[in-house]
């Protein structure tokens, strides 16, 4: 799980093996075999100021766009149904988000290759409200 300490200015990857659905129980067994099920040490964290950065340098300002989607022969068709343009990424609502459980990260590297690390929303909808400004412009 994801956890925010605001005094020490980090998010720190928890795990809590008792959390892990029953469907993954043979995982959970490899895992117990090969790292034991205890908490994480050290615990994987991101500096806020570095995960700020480095969300800032990506997100600052971009458009959101939602599309629906049919099969044509075969083929994707898309009609953009909405545009938006967000404004000035806060840092502080990704923050909130995360604390509410809305971000999930995602440590993709289940297939032996690392695909890298992603944080992602539990819905689109969630996106505008990580902006200053969001403004609908399709």
């Amino acid at each position: 799980m994801v956890k925010i300490h605001r005094g020490a200015k980090k998010v720190v990857i928890s795990f809590d093996h008792s959390k892990v659905g029953s469907n993954h129980k043979k995982w959970l067994k490899e895992v117990s075999k090969a790292a034991g099920i205890s908490e994480l040490d050290p615990q994987p964290y991101w500096g806020f100021d570095d995960l700020s950065n480095k969300a800032g340098t990506k997100l600052l300002n971009c458009f959101f766009v939602e599309a629906d989607v049919k099969r044509v022969d075969g083929k994707e068709q898309y009609n953009f149904v909405r545009v938006t343009m967000l404004k000035k990424f806060e840092f502080e609502k990704f923050l909130e988000q995360m604390e509410e459980g809305n971000v999930l990260v995602d440590f993709d590297a289940r297939t032996g290759h690392n695909h890298g690390t992603k944080f992602r929303l539990r819905t689109n909808t969630l996106l505008p409200r990580l902006y200053q400004e969001a403004k609908r412009i399709v």
